[in-house]
């Protein structure tokens, strides 16, 4: 499978926004990609004060934009994640598209951002986003691929139960920033990747040091051993890599992990 990180830079406009993400998907479906990933809040202000004025129901807008694109491109896409409205709500939702443009999966963050590192930076996405409550995994020609957002990452028994309903690849759009980024982006798609036996890749923002909410970026690929197969920087940019799932089989034969587990004792 070929894939597309699309790393690209969040603008106040979201109609400039939807744009560019079809610029960009249409300049990576030139090297013949299977599936796309754009960042977390592709077309929103990574801010509390915007995720409801930039928020629309399932359907809406940019919904409809990504479904076209997929559609035309021919490829999975994975929209990042954006302001969902529902019942008065809203959520951080990531929308999958199949081939011929069909949503075949949604994802709403389940672990909300709520941090206060001292010295360090304070978000507390719960002012306004709700949690969603819902594990996704979703299927293509080439395996079950598992979906989450950024802070659900960090929860390994959420990444665990995904490899355990058969994903080979776990993705996700996200948007760590300057003081978490460093610490733990490259540490976490690791470990991911080696606790579970599976390929993990995250999309993130380019990097915008003039915004409020500043971007980590260094969108990433890592396999089932652990190695970092591709590495984007701190500007946009369309990352592409090959993954192949066979690999995942190979590291759990060599490295019996998951089926050394012991289940009588943990």
């Amino acid at each position: 499978m070929r894939a597309a990180m699309i790393q690209m830079k969040v603008v106040h406009d979201k109609q400039q926004n939807l744009i560019h993400a079809r610029e960009l998907l249409y300049q990576a479906a030139q090297d013949g990609i299977d599936l796309a990933v754009l960042p977390e809040m592709f077309c929103c202000p990574y801010s509390n004060r915007f995720f409801r004025a930039y928020g629309e129901e399932e359907g809406g807008v940019a919904w409809t934009a990504l479904s076209q694109t997929a559609r035309e491109l021919q490829i999975y896409l994975v929209g990042g994640s954006m302001p969902e409205l529902s019942d008065g709500k809203v959520y951080n939702t990531s929308y999958v598209f199949d081939r011929g443009g069909r949503q075949i999966a949604k994802h709403r963050k389940a672990h909300l951002f709520d941090i206060d590192v001292e010295g360090g930076q304070r978000f507390r996405e719960s002012e306004v986003l709700s949690p969603g409550s819902q594990i996704t995994v979703f299927d293509t020609e080439f395996g079950k691929i598992g979906l989450c957002i950024c802070f659900d990452f960090r929860f390994q028994e959420l990444a665990k139960t995904m490899a355990d309903r058969g994903a080979q690849l776990i993705v996700v759009p996200a948007a760590f920033n300057m003081t978490t980024g460093p610490a733990h982006w490259e540490l976490l798609f690791r470990q991911r990747a080696v606790d579970n036996q599976i390929f993990t890749l995250g999309t993130a923002p380019a990097r915008d040091e003039t915004e409020e909410y500043v971007s980590y970026a260094n969108s990433i690929l890592a396999d089932p051993w652990g190695t970092v197969v591709a590495r984007a920087g701190t500007g946009e940019e369309v990352l592409l890599a090959e993954i192949d799932f066979a690999q995942n089989e190979a590291i759990r034969r060599q490295l019996p992990i998951r089926s050394a587990r012991r289940g009588d004792l943990y």
